[in-house]
């Protein structure tokens, strides 16, 4: 496995997670947060591998960057986030509406479509969107989950598959960046199943053989 230097923006339960799961594969991980004590928390738990930076040195050495922020942030985060011309970037977001009752955008574009519109000189790969903290976090269970992967760039999205296979994850090619339409309501239909009807958020979409 080849150590990939790994920015996360955001430190909340999806950012933490990632910062966990990665450096315990032995990436070099640096984490930020508005709140630099909330991303010190984070990095503290993470382990050794894992260091907080100010939000303007996240994108500085980073192979690919995790946009782990809420999307009605994710724009101004990411531009707060230093030089990132040229960078791979995942948005891992959901759009939801405030009351988590539907979202925000879908049907003509995305979160992932209008981050990229937002902030060009980057290459957004959309990911991880239907897998929860409480999975995401924890050690490689039996079952591997899979991970949905959808860009418009050939390398940022080899980069983004390299990573998740390491930490354990099965990808799925999802085609463009344009088909974020279709996984971001996968997502919103994923939180439905875990809060409403009581699955719980140990639980991923799976695509598997129907024989």
């Amino acid at each position: 496995m080849a150590r990939m230097k790994v920015g996360i923006i955001g430190a909340g339960n999806m950012g933490s997670a990632f910062a966990k799961r990665l450096a315990a594969v032995g990436h070099d991980i640096s984490i930020t947060a508005r709140n630099i004590a909330h991303a010190e928390q984070a990095a503290a738990a993470a382990g050794s591998g894992a260091r907080a930076v100010p939000q303007a040195e996240i994108a500085r050495d980073a192979d690919v960057l995790i946009l782990a922020t809420y999307f009605p942030d994710a724009t101004s985060a990411l531009r707060a986030a230093g030089d990132v011309r040229g960078k791979t970037v995942v948005d891992i977001s959901n759009p939801l509406t405030p009351d988590m009752s539907g979202l925000l955008v879908g049907h003509t574009t995305s979160a992932a479509e209008e981050i990229q519109r937002a902030v060009p000189e980057v290459r957004v790969v959309k990911a991880f969107n239907t897998v929860f903290a409480q999975v995401l976090g924890a050690p490689p269970g039996r079952a591997t989950v899979q991970v949905p992967v959808a860009g418009d760039d050939a390398a940022a999205k080899d980069a983004v598959r390299a990573l998740a296979e390491s930490a354990g994850f099965e990808v799925l090619d999802a085609g463009p960046l344009a088909n974020a339409r279709y996984l971001e309501p996968l997502g919103m239909l994923g939180i439905y199943f875990a809060y409403v009807a009581g699955r719980g958020t140990q639980s991923v979409p799976a695509w598997i053989p129907a024989t």
